[in-house]
């Protein structure tokens, strides 16, 4: 088995979450090189644990708080409370629970599908993935440009993740440079998934949390990687829009309309191969320097 396929797999371990009881699940954590839990790794289970209280409608949008660092050495308590189910739509709030204390507060929506009127932004003109240098392929070179980088931080960028990705203008993390607020991936799971519409939405709303952040980050000539910068996810948004494979290609096409306060707002559109628009993903940053 390769490393990215075993990765994969790894992923899908952590979303089937072990029920403890009613409205209660248990999920495990991955250490991917960070200070703490991986925001994308709660979200998706939070979404997850949501599913799992819900039958015959599909997810279709989730907004999230991210209220404490969470532990990697410790499992993450899920609590779903069935706050509404309507005729069409259901509600589900989710408290991410580790040592006693909400790591996140999660609500989401699920819809019974439904036809209605149709319309979308059009998908930007990039080159095809295929023409693109793979991401592990460019780690090579960057860790190469800088010598002196962490052995933590070499193994984090060195690591095989479940999610692939193809930047259509690569930009080495630890060289960070000036650039205009605005970044797209080609991105898609490193695998095969079974044919499970809920499962791919876990994945994109995990993968949906890479790289968000630093889009915010790029007119200043930094990364997360800047020592003096402290950096993390405030609040994630998702609105799923129309059925797609996360194990087929989708370009993530992210900018960043404003940074201000300490804060950066980061905004992302999923389209997949075809041009639709399949997803749209929000998120608020922290971006401080440290001590202010």
């Amino acid at each position: 088995m390769s490393d990215a396929s075993s990765a994969l797999d790894d992923l899908l371990r952590l979303l089937d979450l072990e029920p403890l009881e009613v409205n209660l699940f248990r999920g495990q954590s991955r250490d991917l090189g960070g200070k703490a839990v991986f925001g994308g790794q709660v979200i998706g289970q939070a979404l997850v644990a949501a599913s799992r209280t819900v039958e015959g409608r599909w997810p279709h949008s989730l907004h999230a708080y991210f209220l404490r660092p969470g532990d990697m050495a410790h499992p993450i308590v899920y609590e779903v409370d069935r706050v509404r189910d309507g005729k069409h739509f259901t509600a589900r709030r989710v408290q991410a629970i580790q040592g006693g204390e909400v790591l996140l507060s999660l609500i989401c929506s699920f819809q019974v599908p439904e036809p209605g009127l149709e319309h979308q932004a059009p998908m930007p003109e990039v080159p095809p993935p295929e023409s693109l240098r793979p991401q592990t392929e460019l780690v090579r070179e960057w860790l190469a440009a800088v010598p002196q980088v962490p052995p933590r931080i070499r193994e984090a960028f060195e690591r095989r993740t479940a999610v692939e990705f193809r930047p259509i203008e690569p930009r080495n993390p630890l060289l960070p440079t000036v650039q205009p607020p605005r970044q797209a991936f080609w991105v898609r799971a490193n695998g095969t998934l079974p044919d499970a519409p809920l499962l791919h939405t876990c994945v994109l709303a995990y993968a949906s949390d890479f790289s968000l952040l630093s889009t915010a980050l790029l007119p200043h000539g930094v990364s997360w990687l800047t020592p003096g910068l402290a950096v993390a996810s405030i609040d994630h948004a998702l609105w799923f829009h129309r059925p797609f494979r996360v194990d087929d290609w989708l370009l993530y096409a992210m900018d960043s309309p404003t940074a201000q306060g300490g804060r950066g707002l980061s905004r992302g559109l999923f389209f997949d191969r075809g041009g639709r628009l399949v997803a749209s993903v929000t998120q608020e940053n922290l971006m401080r320097r440290i001590g202010q």
